[in-house]
Parts: structure tokens; sequence; C-alpha cells
């Protein structure tokens, strides 16, 4: 049986909230510039953020612009996880699991309560869970298929029962299917909120601006700011205009080549934070001629890896399924190189000599990686087409229907390494001994003997060449020298802002 209590969410608050953490592998750490000021508790912090969410119904409703924004801010759930992707005690003082793996106890923090004033007990989580357990329309609705009971043996405490062990559940308990909602509550959670966070929605004027406000009964430590005002700025070039006009004092997701300006300027100090997102080159592993590994393979040796990274201008080399920030994470730069000279042997040697392929990519993501890679295949003799299309167009065809050649997407979730042991999904890619390797991963206790299994049966998919991970994408934020304790890594999947500080000017 093994324990983690509340200290530990304490202490990576506070380094969080002290520390600006390392930057992503390769790039160097930025310069940090002292606060102007001591910290205004009255403050309104200004984020500058590209997507935004179509409603705030984060039950019923996927998406990374909707996790990024709520889960610690308004809504928070048993456990939640740091930027290092590390699983911290949230609602609750401490959790237990049994050493069978099937038994999981977790004890509620004192005082908590909800936006509307009424306490939060462990009925709440109860009837939280029973409902993404049982209702197929809730997000993680399948990550509790494994859950036997949910149950609860006093008002502080909450009893989870496993029908077999998953390493994943506690991971998954730090998403959407793992937030606490009031039992019986009535709000409209597509416009509004009743959550248990250190802010409160106050606004949202939609294709602008969502504004949150400090909790001031928050159960918790108060968060640093009073207000925190979230600009959806979906073009780039508008986003730095507007931070330098003083519009934001945080920008994230900064084209890299745009970042220069903001640098020079003097007005922002730039971070680069690691990320799980993997900008994966999709082969349809089902379809000829990529039904032959020889294919895949020399289409991957005719990638020039490290160029396409400076092209791209941020993120670093990724050689297979898993990033740093994952369980299993192996360097696998040892399965695969830059040499077209092979790649011609292979495609020869396949028969494929003239090939012609299609690059199907969603049309948001622009051209640099497309033209990359048109010029590596030209290389080797492969004419790829790029046929460029709108989001609803690519989940039809490629996602659901899997009529596609190649296809380029960038996969943000993290610990997704089942997709490729799920043969049914889009990637076409069918290994019983990868499936095997997965389940027994899940099924292992021992987080590090998981983690090793993973490792395994990566480095087979990787030398399967079912795929080509392009990079491991970096984000890049603009913060102005007034903030302090901004996160850095993992921003594109959820914003812990409570605590965060905005110094007032000398």
């Amino acid at each position: 049986m093994f324990r983690r209590t509340r200290r530990l969410a304490l202490i990576s608050a506070i380094a969080a909230s002290a520390i600006v953490l390392t930057a992503c592998a390769g790039a160097a750490e930025p310069e940090t510039t002292e606060p102007a000021g001591e910290p205004d508790p009255d403050a309104t912090l200004q984020v500058g953020l590209v997507l935004e969410p179509t409603n705030l119904d984060i039950r019923h409703t996927s998406g990374a612009a909707l996790e990024q924004i709520l889960i610690d801010n308004i809504y928070e759930g048993l456990i939640s996880r740091t930027q290092e992707n590390e699983i911290v005690p949230r609602l609750a003082s401490d959790y237990e699991v049994s050493e069978d793996g099937l038994t999981y106890t977790f004890t509620l923090n004192d005082g908590i309560t909800f936006h509307s004033g009424t306490a939060l007990t462990s009925a709440d989580v109860v009837a939280s869970y029973e409902a993404v357990r049982t209702d197929p329309t809730l997000q993680g609705n399948a990550e509790f298929t494994s859950v036997a009971s949910i149950t609860a043996p006093d008002p502080t405490t909450v009893q989870i029962v496993l029908t077999e062990p998953n390493q994943n559940f506690l991971f998954s308990l730090t998403g959407p299917a793992g937030l606490v909602f009031q039992t019986g509550d009535t709000t409209d959670l597509k416009t509004a909120e009743n959550g248990t966070g250190p802010f409160t929605l106050t606004r949202w004027n939609k294709g602008s601006a969502i504004t949150f406000a400090r909790n001031e009964a928050y159960w918790g430590e108060p968060a640093g700011v009073a207000e925190v005002e979230f600009q959806y700025i979906p073009d780039f070039t508008a986003g730095v205009n507007t931070a330098l006009d003083g519009g934001v004092q945080v920008l994230t997701a900064v084209d890299p080549n745009l970042a220069p300006q903001l640098e020079e300027s003097g007005d922002f100090s730039l971070t680069t934070g690691r990320t799980t997102d993997k900008a994966t080159l999709a082969f349809n592993n089902a379809k000829a001629p990529l039904d032959d590994v020889r294919v895949r393979e020399a289409l991957r040796l005719a990638i020039d890896h490290e160029a396409l990274v400076e092209a791209v201008g941020a993120g670093s080399t990724l050689y297979g399924p898993i990033p740093e920030l994952d369980p299993g994470y192996e360097d696998l730069s040892d399965v695969i190189s830059y040499d077209p000279e092979k790649a011609k042997e292979l495609l020869a040697e396949a028969g494929q000599e003239d090939l012609e392929l299609t690059l199907t990519i969603p049309n948001f993501y622009g051209t640099t990686v497309p033209k990359v890679l048109i010029s590596d295949f030209q290389k080797v003799g492969v004419t790829l087409d790029v046929d460029s299309v709108e989001f609803p167009a690519w989940l039809e065809d490629v996602y659901t229907n899997h009529d596609y050649d190649l296809s380029f997407v960038l996969h943000v979730e993290p610990r997704d390494f089942g997709n490729f042991a799920n043969p049914e999904y889009y990637f076409g890619y069918d290994n019983a001994e990868v499936q095997g390797l997965y389940t027994e991963a899940l099924a292992e206790v021992d987080p590090d003997k998981s983690a090793a299994l993973l490792a395994e049966a990566a480095r087979i998919v990787s030398e399967d060449h079912a795929a080509d991970w392009l990079y491991n994408g970096a984000t890049i934020t603009a913060v102005s020298p007034l903030v302090t304790g901004f996160p850095e890594d993992s921003i594109n999947s959820r914003i812990n802002l409570a605590g965060v500080t905005v110094a007032t000017e000398k």
C-alpha cells in the first residue's frame, strides 16, 4: 500500500511559484527578470490565448481549450497533476492504493465548498463519478470501464474499487473524468459554473474574452490576483501586436518566427516549455503500399528531422510514440537516422521507385511541415501531394473512414500510447506483441515496471515504423516582468493560475 499526502501538493505549488522551470531539451534557459514591484493582490492578469472553447460544459465537451482554463482554476478533482505530469492530491488530503492495485481510498480536505456556498462531501464525489461510470455521454466514461464500485464510507472518505488493476486510472482522475460537481445542481454548465476552485467565472464575451474572479471563500490558499482575463486572439501576429501594445501581460503559443519582436522589445521574457505534443506523421498501415514496412522505413529515413525542427522553430526531435513527460519515454534516435540513399534502396527493393502519395492535413497547421516533407521526399523519388482540408473533413475522411495515405496531426494528449495498441485506430497498426505489452503495462501495479513495459512496446512500434514522430512540440510563452509564477510546461493542456501574481510597477 502506498500513500500520497497534501504536503507534496503544497511543495509543488510553492516550487512552481518560486522558480522558472527548465526549458525543453536542447533549448537555452530563458533570461528571467525580477518583478518591477511588490505583488498587487488587486491586480488583473491578462493572458492571451489562441483557441476559445465553444461552450464551458467540460462534462460533455472535449478539447484542450476547456481543460486549459477550467481544470484547477474553476473545477477540481480529488487529485491533479503538476506541469511535469506528476500526480498530486487536490480535493483529497491524501490517498492510498491497495497492494493489489484494486482499491483506492481518498480522504477529503476540510472546509471545501462549491461556489454556490454548499459544502462538499464524499457523496458529491460518489455522485459525480457514478455519473461518469454510467453515462456514455460524459467525458471520461471509457476511462471508468474497470470501475466496479464507488462508495462513501463516511462524509470525508471515498473508496473506488476496480475489477482489474489499471496503471492509468489515477492519471485519468486528473482530467475531466475526475472533476467533482455538486449533487443535484441545475447550473447550465455551457454558460455558467459551480466548481470548488480558486476562481469563479464572472463573464464571457464570446469571440473575445473570458474573465475569472478570485474566489474569496476558497478552501485553500487564495489566488494571487483579483481577476484573470483570458483574451482570445487566434491570429499570431495580432497576438504579438496586442502584447506589444500592453493589452496582455502574458502571451501563450507565440509563433517562433514572431518571438524576436517580443524579446527585442525588452517588455517580455520568453520561456520555452515542454509539452506532450507529438507531431505525428501518420502512415496508413492497413493500406498498400504503406502496409510494407520497407516503404514506411524509407519515408522515415528520407526526413531530416533536425532540419525540420529548425524550420518549425520550436521543439525537439522525437523518434518514438512516447514523449519525455510521459511514462515509458526512451531516446529512440538509434532506431532511425537521416539516410536518403538507404531510403532509395528500400523503395527500390519494395518496387516503389516512382511512388506518389497524398498527405491529408487539417488546414490550420500551415505550410511549414508539408513544404519540408515535399522537399525531403522528392530527394528519394517520392512525389507528395498535399490535401489541406477543413478539420471536420479530416475527422470524417482520415479519423473515421481511414481513407488516406499519410496524415499530419499534433497529438497533444498525454499518455495516449494506447492508440498504437488499438488496431481500430486510424493508424491501422496491428501488432499483437505491442497489444500484449500495453495490456501488461496497464495491469502492472509498480509504476516503474509499467513504464519499462511501455518503453519496450514503444521501441517495437518505432522499429515497425508504424508512424513517424516529426518532433515533440514546445510552447513559447511571453511573460511580462511584472508577472511571477506563470506556468511554463504543459500549458497547452492546463494553466494553473492560483499561484500567479502581478506586481505594481515601481
